[in-house]
């Protein structure tokens, strides 16, 4: 008999690459989060707001649907690097300049810019798909264990939500910094792309030579798209996170394109959304940064159902809030920030527990699938949140660049509070239905472990 394997934990250094690598992709996913509508309005005068909601929902849908495919066909690639380490490779470069391409746009007129903005962006997505896709299944091949899957975790979206820090704070000072004089808040933008364009592709390759793949699929697992989709829905625990992804992100999409828009003319003062979103991440890195002490005295299941009904309550609570109150606004930032930086380091490890789960009840391992599949179901939630934007300000009667009316004004405050907060707490309450609890995992990482040979 073979004897066990030592158990591998993973370095300091192991993970600070891996969450590099979402800083990388937050450099843009981010900016396309919060600027990318106004951008597209208010910078280059797309006229149509409906229009540009069309866009920032149908296209990221459309795209969507490629992830399961990236993640079918990165657990069928077979390199010396791996399975996911290679797309890291790959990608890089083409994502950094894409990136900074789609903040390029020429004077052409309406119809041409609504052009360029659909072929840009359609061609970001696929490279960021294809990236970003096998960069999070690594994370379920890094290591066997749960515990160093929820510390790696923790290390992604501590360094994801610096990058969130950085574009949220420093975009609005750059963009008016890097404008050469007679230049436009347009060539700010642009000049600014170009610094998070190299800094991307930089940190793309150091995830890439810094981290390795440990866990295999299981030895003579035949490759089977039908029975590999047949196991996905009947992964009962996947299939509750999958709702979840949705609801959170389309949360997210609607908070975070929104804010731009509440500062500039609720507040009245655009500059302060810079300060805002400083405060809102730096929580949401302490947050981040306390989900092991969270774990050590609850179970992650009811970590996300609390943390997230708090941080619903914190974003949806600011509807009731005088924009000119900046104390409560910055209270109920604080505490729902601080409340959101935990769950996303646990439900991502809660996806790669999923995965074992599948390893375990069907004895195949589908790692691509089951994280590619997750990142369709985000980006759908996060297109539709990013489409409402633009629908709504329309429906609401928003003029760019105009004094508000008092309706305008109410969309864009529903926008930025009360809608994104619903979506939260439904998130928070569809978590209730998953049952995949902490002895339930140990108990399979002993199994799975055993039928390898090696030891957790």
């Amino acid at each position: 008999m073979t004897p066990p394997a030592p158990s591998v934990r993973l370095s300091f250094k192991e993970k600070l690459a891996y969450g590099l690598g979402d800083t990388a992709s937050n450099f843009y996913f981010q900016v396309f989060n919060q600027f990318l509508s106004y951008y597209y309005t208010d910078v280059v005068g797309i006229k149509n707001a409906a229009a540009v909601g069309t866009l920032m929902s149908t296209m990221p849908i459309i795209v969507a649907f490629l992830n399961p495919v990236i993640g079918v066909t990165a657990d069928r690639t077979n390199t010396r690097w791996g399975k996911f380490r290679p797309w890291i490779l790959w990608g890089a470069i083409p994502y950094g300049i894409l990136g900074y391409i789609m903040f390029s746009m020429p004077a052409f007129s309406q119809s041409g810019m609504l052009t360029y903005a659909y072929v840009t962006y359609t061609l970001m997505l696929i490279t960021y798909a294809a990236i970003n896709t096998p960069y999070g299944a690594l994370m379920g091949v890094m290591s066997p264990s749960s515990e160093d899957r929820t510390s790696l975790s923790s290390y992604r979206f501590a360094c994801a939500f610096l990058g969130a820090l950085l574009i949220g704070w420093l975009v609005p000072k750059l963009k008016g910094g890097l404008t050469p004089a007679g230049g436009s808040e347009a060539d700010g933008f642009r000049n600014t792309m170009a610094i998070f364009a190299v800094l991307s592709i930089g940190m793309f390759l150091y995830t890439f030579f810094q981290t390795r793949e440990r866990v295999a699929s299981p030895a003579g697992q035949k490759t089977s798209l039908a029975d590999d989709l047949r196991d996905l829905k009947s992964n009962g625990p996947w299939l509750v996170l999958f709702f979840v992804a949705f609801l959170n992100l389309t949360n997210v999409g609607l908070r975070s394109g929104a804010g731009i828009y509440y500062f500039k003319y609720a507040v009245g003062d655009e500059s302060l959304i810079g300060t805002f979103n400083l405060v809102g991440f730096s929580c949401f890195i302490l947050g981040a940064l306390s989900t092991k002490l969270f774990t050590a005295h609850f179970s992650r299941r009811s970590l996300m159902i609390g943390l997230t009904i708090v941080n619903a309550a914190g974003i949806g609570g600011c509807y009731f809030v005088d924009p000119h109150n900046l104390t409560a606004l910055y209270v109920l930032n604080i505490i729902g920030s601080f409340a959101a930086g935990p769950t996303p380091a646990i439900v991502w490890s809660l996806y790669a527990d999923t995965a074992d789960y599948g390893e375990w009840k069907f004895g195949r391992r589908a790692t691509g699938l089951i994280f590619s599949a997750t990142v369709m179901v985000q980006k759908i939630g996060l297109a539709i949140g990013g489409g409402m934007i633009g629908w709504l300000l329309s429906y609401y009667g928003y003029v760019a660049n105009a004094v508000q009316t008092p309706r305008a004004l109410h969309g864009i405050n529903l926008l930025f509070s009360l809608l994104p907060g619903c979506f939260a707490l439904l998130a928070g309450l569809a978590i209730v239905f998953y049952k995949l609890d902490e002895p339930q995992v140990k108990q399979m990482e002993q199994e799975l472990a055993a039928r390898k040979g090696g030891a957790v």
